[in-house]
């Protein structure tokens, strides 16, 4: 029997989630430290807990709160306090993999008005799929391409056969031990979509985080209005070889500066 490929969505749950994206005025929920039910751990002010509105069928979704700042993110993030984030956030994602109780976890997060996400309160996703099975859809090649940076542990690359393009760089990591440095080509790439890519046009991104045999990778996506051939045809589109290769330079100036 073929595997399930859709994640089924549930209206009558979604239209009582809070939304302070678009409406900013509204209360939000992540900033009520005092009223988050359904914890499941916490370190520091990073609070990880049950999804309050669980919007998709046959999934466990939960929620890594970052910060009590609302207005918080990888941009304005201190070092420290971006490594202590993105390492609790793969401690608590390597704890329900290793649980055996799903098909696929999922850790990813959204930011911006472009991003999928409803919140604007900085926060990832980690989601438990029950019946699906990433791996059929993702492959290696996928967060392979054209490469930027590599030290021992740490590769970074700007995709050649993107999930939706333009543009998706990748980071990989090998050795865990090296997790501090993750964290930071991951600060030092969303700081760069977000003010100098396109001259700072940029206001939306992702991470999508994967597990392959015993590598980590995250997908830095920029975030616009999806492109018509993707949405109806399923055709990626990726910069031409000029454009990459400047982006290239400018990523390796960037990432040497904060490494070397």
């Amino acid at each position: 029997m073929k595997q399930p490929t859709n994640l089924v969505f549930q209206p009558q749950v979604a239209k009582n989630k809070p939304e302070t994206i678009h409406h900013q005025n509204n209360a939000c929920p992540f900033c009520d430290y005092d009223s988050l039910t359904n914890i499941l751990d916490q370190e520091a002010d990073r609070v990880w807990l049950v999804n309050k509105y669980r919007t998709l069928k046959h999934t466990w979704q939960t929620i890594i709160i970052e910060t009590h700042q609302h207005d918080g993110d990888i941009v304005n993030y201190g070092i420290a306090q971006n490594r202590q984030i993105i390492n609790f956030a793969i401690n608590k994602w390597q704890e329900v993999i290793a649980s055996n109780k799903y098909k696929s976890v999922l850790l990813y997060k959204n930011l911006g008005p472009l991003s999928g996400g409803s919140l604007s309160h900085p926060h990832l996703q980690i989601v438990g799929l029950e019946d699906i099975d990433i791996h059929d859809n993702i492959n290696l090649a996928n967060v392979l391409g054209l490469p930027v940076w590599e030290q021992e542990f740490l590769k970074v690359n700007i995709s050649t056969q993107p999930l939706i393009g333009f543009v998706e760089i990748n980071v990989l990591l090998a050795n865990l031990k090296d997790l501090a440095a993750f964290a930071d080509v991951i600060q030092v790439i969303v700081r760069y979509l977000l003010h100098d890519y396109l001259n700072g046009r940029c206001d939306s991104y992702n991470l999508f985080f994967y597990k392959f045999d015993q590598q980590i990778a995250v997908k830095i996506v920029p975030r616009f209005v999806t492109s018509p051939y993707f949405v109806g045809y399923k055709i990626p589109q990726i910069n031409d070889q000029q454009q990459m290769l400047q982006m290239k330079q400018k990523l390796q100036q960037l990432i040497g500066q904060k490494l070397l």
